[in-house]
């Protein structure tokens, strides 16, 4: 199957945030329930990981559920750890059969399409989350955008515990970025 989209964007946006987190910032909190800066980079670190693995099949029969919070200790080499977590995930998921079948990520198995498209949500969200947590900019481009509401418009209204809070309200002139994010549980004006 050919490659369906680049993951380049949005890892460089999510690469771009966390090269300017400070060690002052790892325990503000985050838009992610209970997670502060340091659970959520811990959280990056086994995602972009486990995605690589998905796009290479590696994970298929092996993964694991992610754990987020505290008990997840930060690896002391997350700020080189990350983006060139970041490059391999991008490489990985350029290769033809990484979108051929069914793949697994985090004890989840789906076909490589849509796990693709969750993992590039993982990246958007979470690129976004670090970048309020830690007053940053954040840009996701329209074509990422564009799937990740494709993607996440069939989110139940109450939301699904453990990945996303209930589906938020927004104006009909809301950003594309807006209604990606109230539709994973977020307000794009955390933390008022």
């Amino acid at each position: 199957m050919n490659q369906e989209f680049d993951f380049e964007p949005a890892a460089t946006a999510l690469g771009a945030v966390v090269v300017r987190v400070t060690d002052d910032q790892l325990a503000g909190e985050s838009p992610c329930a209970d997670t502060t800066v340091r659970d959520l980079l811990a959280h990056v670190v086994d995602l972009t990981e486990a995605f690589r693995q998905a796009a290479t099949k590696e994970a298929v029969g092996g993964s694991v559920a992610p754990s987020v919070g505290p008990e997840r200790a930060l690896p002391e080499d997350w700020r080189t750890r990350i983006p060139a977590q970041l490059k391999a995930l991008v490489e990985a998921w350029r290769e033809p059969e990484a979108w051929d079948g069914v793949t697994e990520a985090g004890g989840v198995s789906e076909h490589a399409p849509v796990m693709a498209r969750i993992a590039l949500n993982e990246l958007v969200v979470h690129g976004w989350d670090l970048a309020k947590a830690t007053d940053g900019p954040f840009h996701a481009t329209a074509a990422d955008l564009a799937i990740l509401l494709d993607l996440l418009r069939e989110n139940p209204p109450e939301g699904t515990p453990g990945l996303f809070g209930p589906v938020l309200p927004v104006p009909a002139e809301a950003s594309a970025l807006d209604r990606v994010l109230a539709l994973t549980g977020r307000s794009a004006a955390w933390p008022a």
